[in-house]
């Protein structure tokens, strides 16, 4: 679980003016574990959601027209998400302008969830001492 680290040296000989010249080129590189890619897919999958949620609560508060395909997109999308959310809190609504509670509470619960999910893959993973 630990990153794979992978040393690669080239040796070349050239005739440069009738005289030789040995290069000598060192190449390192890091590959990341499965576990860490792991992680990194999770997160970007909340960041995925979290975005869109955004997206969406700022629509709503700023009143956006849902005739509009763009926004209509955004609540299609982002309807199933918040579903869970809707009713817990009140809709304060100021004439178009609305403050969507569900939606920063699904950001909130999203988040946790991608919290718990990467903290539980490194339960496996054995302690390093630094």
């Amino acid at each position: 679980m630990v990153d794979v680290e992978q040393t690669e040296v080239r040796e070349t000989t050239t005739d440069v003016d009738g005289a030789e010249v040995r290069r000598r080129s060192v190449t390192n590189t890091v590959q990341p574990s499965g576990v860490v890619v792991a992680q990194r897919i999770v997160w970007f999958i909340v960041g995925v959601v979290d975005a869109l949620l955004a997206i969406r609560f700022i629509l709503m508060l700023l009143g956006a027209n849902q005739a509009s395909g763009f926004v209509d997109f955004v609540y299609v999308i982002t309807g199933g998400l918040v579903a869970p959310f809707v009713g817990i809190f009140g809709q304060p609504s100021y004439g178009m302008f609305m403050f969507d509670w569900s939606s920063i509470l699904a950001i909130i619960v999203y988040s946790l969830i991608g919290l718990g999910i990467v903290k539980l893959m490194t339960l496996a993973r054995p302690h390093e001492e630094v």
